[in-house]
C-alpha cells in the first residue's frame, strides 16, 4: 500500500482493525457460553457489537500509533492491539481444562474466518468501480493483512496469548501449573521479541504463506 499517506492509511486499516480484534473477543465469549459459561453475557460482553468490547488504548490508541509509524517507515507492518478481555468463570465450565482449549481456539478461529471474508469482499472488489472500488480494494487488504497477523500472533505458545492456554490445556495438571506461572513473564517476552526482531522472524514465513493461500483462492 506504498504512496498512501497517514491519513488514508489510518483510513484504510481502522475499521477492519477494529472488527478484527473485538469480533476475536466475541468469539471466546460464544465458546464460553456454548460450554456453559455465561459470565460474558451478564457482562453485555456475548454480542458482536464492537462497541461491547472496545478498549480504548488497546483497540484504539495503540493501533493508531503501530499504524502512523509504520506508514512513515513505508509500510504498514505487522499491526497489533487487544479489546477487553471477556470475563470467563471457569468453575461454571463442563470441563474447565478441556473447555478453555476451544474457547482460546475461537479467537484465531475468528480471525482465520475474518481474512477469508476480506478475501471474498477483495474478490467483489475486482468488480465495483467509480470511487468504491480502489478503497474496498484497499481496505479488503488491510483485513486480510491483520486477521492473518493477529491468527498467528495469537497461536504463539506464551501465556496470555491464545496459544499459551491451549499449552495449559493439553498439559497434566502438576506441569499445567507450573506452565501457568510463566504468564507473568508473557508481555515481556513479546516485547523483547518485537524489539529484537525476533517477532517477525517467527511470523513472517507463516505470514506469507497463508497470505499467498488465501490470495491464491480467488483465482
Amino acid at each position: 500500500m506504498g504512496g498512501l499517506s497517514v491519513i488514508q492509511t489510518v483510513a484504510v486499516y481502522i475499521i477492519p482493525l477494529i472488527f478484527a480484534i473485538t469480533l476475536h473477543e466475541a468469539a471466546h465469549a460464544y465458546v464460553a457460553h456454548k460450554h456453559g459459561d455465561n459470565t460474558a453475557k451478564l457482562y453485555g460482553r456475548l454480542s458482536v457489537n464492537p462497541m461491547h468490547h472496545i478498549d480504548p488504548i488497546g483497540t484504539v490508541v495503540f493501533p493508531l500509533i503501530s499504524i502512523v509509524l509504520g506508514s512513515m517507515a513505508g509500510g504498514a507492518g505487522f499491526i497489533f492491539g487487544w479489546a477487553k478481555p471477556i470475563p470467563i468463570n471457569f468453575s461454571k465450565l463442563h470441563n474447565p481444562k478441556k473447555d478453555l482449549r476451544w474457547i482460546a481456539l475461537a479467537g484465531p478461529a475468528a480471525n482465520l474466518a475474518m481474512a477469508l471474508i476480506w478475501a471474498l469482499i477483495l474478490k467483489l472488489s475486482m468488480y465495483v468501480g467509480g470511487y468504491f472500488g480502489i478503497p474496498l480494494n484497499l481496505m479488503s487488504q488491510a483485513g486480510i493483512s491483520i486477521n492473518i497477523s493477529l491468527f498467528i500472533l495469537n497461536l504463539l505458545p506464551v501465556l496470555p496469548l491464545d496459544g499459551g492456554r491451549i499449552v495449559f490445556s493439553l498439559l497434566p495438571d502438576k506441569q499445567a501449573i507450573s506452565y501457568a506461572k510463566t504468564e507473568q513473564y508473557g508481555m515481556w517476552i513479546l516485547i523483547i521479541l518485537i524489539l529484537f526482531g525476533g517477532l517477525n522472524f517467527i511470523m513472517s514465513p507463516l505470514y506469507n504463506f497463508l497470505v499467498t493461500t488465501i490470495l491464491s483462492l480467488l483465482n
